[in-house]
């Protein structure tokens, strides 16, 4: 652990101690400054820089980024990811990793990320990294072989390690895309075969898949799956449902009839873009928020028929960002008019 030495601390004369307040509030009666921050109900303080910022390329022409929450008690309400001075991406609070693409192959970018409060005060500068993307392979179909023998060991409640064979190809493989079910969790580069994945849930289950891709976007198959299971505890993820899960109905101009849903998108500690509808004991859709994801209320409204005086049973539950689904919120029956 490194400490940072503090300078011996040596307190002022009573006098001297007089003269630095006075001094002090004069110079706050002269810019109007108040004890205690401004009076107008805003924070003047911005959040601490977002830290532990990793950059890594993934193909010709993206890179991935990630970066730790900000954790010093300010109301962090996104975060702003910068390629050189120019911002090229917004996220919710509750993000911390993004796709840039687009990108140009064989070409140097520095990244940084800001976080930015309610009130939109904008943090400093994280730590600013350098991200060289490889050259574009002309014409190359050929994917990378499957990654071989994928283990994976729990880190206590919420973290766990995989490692992995590593995969061939033609050229080269640019990175390694670790995947909790069908969702896309992390990424490390080709040289790279293990990865401590954090940001679980204690006392749950998971399935993680590993695929190489080599510059030209090309993708392996995946690698054998594997199982494990976090450590328990009594913060085990079960407050995993949407909350305040409402539905009703309504009759739509087209004269068809409509389900109503609202609902509170559960606080699972990353955005939550997508939720399963189950009508009637089946599932009937799939919803995907794009942009920017609800946060404090969500809706939706959805067709279910031309009939008046039916009834329906309609609950939902969401994907959560580590890749599982999460509880079902409570079934609600709804009558068409």
């Amino acid at each position: 652990m490194r400490r940072t030495p503090h300078p011996p601390h040596h307190p002022l004369p009573r006098t001297t101690a007089w003269r630095a307040l006075t001094l002090t509030a004069a110079v706050c009666v002269l810019s109007s400054c108040t004890w205690g921050g401004g009076d107008d109900g805003k924070s003047t303080r911005p959040p601490s820089a977002p830290r532990g910022l990793t950059v890594q390329a993934g193909s010709a022409t993206t890179v991935h980024v990630m970066w730790n929450s900000t954790t010093d008690g300010s109301d962090v309400s996104g975060y702003e990811i910068y390629r050189g001075a120019a911002k090229v991406k917004d996220v919710p609070a509750d993000q911390h990793m993004v796709d840039i693409t687009g990108l140009k192959p064989s070409a140097t970018y520095a990244f940084s990320v800001r976080a930015r409060d309610a009130d939109g005060n904008l943090s400093p500068d994280s730590k600013k990294l350098t991200v060289t993307t490889p050259a574009a392979a002309k014409a190359d179909r050929e994917a990378p072989s499957r990654p071989r023998t994928l283990r994976a060991e729990a880190e206590g409640r919420r973290a766990a390690t995989l490692a992995w064979g590593g995969s061939k190809d033609n050229r080269s493989v640019a990175s390694y895309e670790i995947y909790q079910g069908t969702s896309k969790i992390h990424s490390v580069g080709g040289g790279t075969t293990d990865t401590l994945i954090t940001g679980l849930r204690p006392g749950t289950t998971y399935t993680f898949t590993v695929k190489a891709r080599d510059a030209a976007d090309n993708f392996s198959a995946a690698s054998p799956a594997v199982r494990v299971t976090t450590a328990a505890g009594k913060d085990s993820g079960r407050a995993t449902a949407p909350a305040d899960f409402r539905a009703r109905t309504h009759k739509g101009d087209d004269g068809a009839y409509y389900i109503d849903l609202t609902w509170q998108p559960p606080h699972t500690g990353g955005a939550v873009t997508e939720y399963q509808i189950h009508l009637d004991g089946k599932s009937a859709t799939s919803l995907v928020f794009g942009g920017n994801t609800p946060q404090d209320k969500a809706k939706h409204s959805f067709y279910v028929s031309r009939k008046s005086g039916e009834t329906h049973r309609v609950k939902l539950r969401a994907k959560l960002p580590d890749g599982t689904w999460g509880s079902y919120s409570p079934e609600r029956a709804v009558t068409t008019p």
